[in-house]
């Protein structure tokens, strides 16, 4: 039976293995993971009738079933595919690697962040929502674009302004790119997940849809509990401290 296995079979398995880790790990992040678990015992109960049991009529059905169920998964999950062109066009791996060679730039980018941490600090004390989206290495334009363009420097002031209760554009997200404040009052893309505790809101799970369509980190201020929030590749930080913040916007780990 495997009498004529060799390396490009090896490699064959090697790469539908990964393939399929990652759907898993991109399924379990949007919240449909059962969703994955039915495709693959779809798939696999048709590769046994089909091909190993080669029971015509049932295979034949199936064969139909499969052709026509591919068409339909572009459509149940066309954002998830989005995501992982997206992902794929985006050389995200070769430019973090590029940024390890200029230390001066990261430099920079890490004191760009104090002032974002004071006013997160200050929205908590007050208990003045906000959503802060940090821009990486993908574009965010189409997000930008749904908002206002304010292109100025990051100042504290400004952006407790910008999320003040009587300020137009509070319910909205800001957009930072570049070390400068994009845009603000800007729509994000929503999750659907299930696996939000009840009391995180819209700003949550626009943040985690964000994250979760980009590499963007993405920064929520609790209005009802004055507690800040940290998100990044689809994973929310909770009950993060001002210190803790500064810490992962520098991309350091979480710090006690």
């Amino acid at each position: 039976m495997f009498e004529f296995f060799g390396i490009k079979d090896a490699i064959d398995i090697l790469l539908v293995a990964c393939l399929l880790y990652y759907m898993y790990k991109l399924m379990k992040a949007s919240g449909s993971i059962s969703v994955f678990i039915g495709l693959l015992t779809i798939t696999g109960l048709w590769i046994v009738v089909s091909h190993i049991l080669q029971m015509r009529l049932i295979g034949d059905i199936m064969d139909k079933l499969i052709s026509v169920g591919g068409v339909a998964l572009i459509v149940l999950f066309q954002d998830e595919i989005r995501r992982f062109l997206f992902t794929v066009g985006s050389h995200q791996r070769w430019r973090q690697f590029f940024k390890h060679l200029r230390p001066h730039q990261e430099e920079s980018d890490a004191i760009s962040h104090i002032p974002i941490v004071m006013a997160c600090r200050n929205m908590a004390r007050k208990n003045i929502g906000a959503l802060i989206v940090i821009e990486q290495n993908m574009n965010l334009h189409f997000y930008r674009d749904t908002g206002e363009e304010i292109d100025a420097n990051i100042s504290s002031r400004l952006i407790e302004s910008l999320f003040f209760k009587n300020s137009p554009l509070h319910d909205g997200a800001m957009i930072i790119k570049d070390g400068r404040i994009a845009s603000a009052g800007c729509i994000l893309p929503v999750s659907h997940t299930q696996n939000l505790p009840k009391e995180m809101g819209l700003r949550h799970r626009a943040a985690l849809g964000i994250t979760l369509e980009s590499d963007a980190k993405a920064i929520i201020v609790s209005e009802e509990r004055g507690k800040i929030s940290y998100a990044y590749k689809g994973e929310i930080t909770r009950n993060v401290t001002p210190e803790q913040l500064e810490s992962l916007l520098s991309g350091g780990g979480l710090q006690s």
